[in-house]
């Protein structure tokens, strides 16, 4: 059984600047979004939906039995694309929780996707999200590596304070990879659009930062793996050795 009160939505557009048609590359037989889509599909949270500009995709996933919505073009984000297939979907609000899920997790599992969402048991906090320790000298160091910093909540859970590309907190002690996969209370996600993006977004080219500068609280559980995220042609050829043989 799913719940109703909770909706996953899968951003997917064909007009990635390192990778384009990502979401229709074949891995393992399938296109990739299938891959994303199958996962959330299996995680049993709530229903699923792929929110795409691209009537190609929404056409491979409909063929593959699952639910498409098209949006608009311009959005500038993924978050303002799962809003407006948010409302399209769900107009009476009977959704609490809006899950975003990127398109290009293929290798993500269904454990990590049922875990972002107990910080929200927590009714202070607006958005959860995910990150795993860092254990390689070469993940600490790479920008393309966000950084989540936090205090701890005790146990997997910890408050986030920053994110940010430098290698953060500085000394010893952990440091998280941040993951970006979000739950998103439903005014959350409503106050968060609305919010014109912040000097801080802008000077590390993160969205989230934009919530903590407006006082949203963020919370995050610290998972083992870290799902890989395709962005480039090498980034496929791993997914696809990966998902070959499982």
């Amino acid at each position: 059984m799913t719940a109703p009160r909770i909706l996953v939505l899968i951003p997917a557009r064909m007009a990635a600047t390192r990778l384009p048609g990502k979401p229709l590359a074949d891995i393992a037989g399938l296109p990739m979004i299938v891959h994303v889509l199958r996962r959330a599909e299996a995680a049993g949270i709530g229903r699923v939906a792929v929110a795409t500009d691209t009537a190609e995709i929404a056409a491979v996933v409909t063929a593959h039995g699952g639910e498409a919505v098209m949006t608009r073009t311009e959005h500038p984000s993924g978050s303002d694309r799962i809003h407006e297939a948010m409302q399209k979907l769900d107009p009476a609000g009977k959704a609490e929780i809006v899950v975003n899920l990127q398109g290009d997790f293929p290798t993500i599992t269904t454990g990590n996707i049922r875990d972002v969402l107990p910080p929200l048991d927590d009714p202070a906090v607006d958005i959860a999200t995910l990150a795993s320790q860092i254990h390689t000298e070469e993940e600490d160091l790479a920008p393309s590596v966000v950084k989540a910093v936090g205090t701890s909540l005790g146990g997997k859970r910890m408050r986030a304070l920053y994110f940010t590309r430098a290698t953060a907190p500085t000394g010893d002690g952990p440091r998280y990879h941040h993951i970006g996969l979000y739950a998103y209370r439903r005014a959350a996600l409503e106050r968060f659009v609305s919010l014109p993006p912040s000097p801080l977004e802008l000077q590390e080219k993160l969205e989230q930062l934009r919530a903590l500068e407006a006082g949203m609280r963020i919370d995050f559980t610290i998972v083992d793996t870290v799902p890989r995220g395709v962005d480039t042609p090498a980034d496929l050829e791993t997914a696809r050795s990966i998902l070959s043989k499982s």
